[in-house]
């Protein structure tokens, strides 16, 4: 199967085909310049490896030191325009930011120096239906 490509910082990478990778590239492409124009991509999860782009620069620089076992969200944004580090995870088959989630986002994160806002991205409204329960107060979809 082809890799989809996506942009980043005028590089092409290529993420691997399926799974999420679709809705991530749709985040990147979509998502990322209507809500978070001129953001600074710090972070792509890809399926196959977990780094498919880390600017640990970036995120240090925000006070954040992550450790490898932590379990990074799909997509990290900093939106230089309201100082915010946009956290995004890309719902396909693994559910939400739930409150369990949103927990531990917050201690993987608690030494940024800037507000998280937390995102949960679906691929529509439908494939958002059977998570709607789960989704905890105080994120965006």
């Amino acid at each position: 199967m082809s890799r989809i490509p996506i942009v980043i910082a005028g590089e092409i990478k290529t993420l691997s085909p399926g799974g999420q990778n679709i809705l991530i590239e749709k985040i990147i492409n979509d998502f990322a310049p209507r809500f978070t124009p001129s953001g600074k991509l710090i972070y792509v999860g890809d399926t196959d490896e977990k780094f498919a782009h880390f600017d640990q620069v970036a995120l240090v620089d925000l006070g954040v030191n992550i450790d490898s076992h932590g379990k990074m969200p799909d997509v990290i944004i900093h939106f230089t325009t309201n100082n915010w580090l946009v956290l995004i995870e890309a719902v396909t088959s693994h559910g939400p930011i739930n409150p369990k989630r949103k927990k531990e986002l917050e201690v993987l994160f608690k030494n940024a120096q800037i507000p998280l806002v937390m995102v949960t991205t679906f691929l529509s409204r439908k494939a958002m239906v059977a998570f709607l329960a789960e989704i905890t107060w105080e994120t965006d979809v």
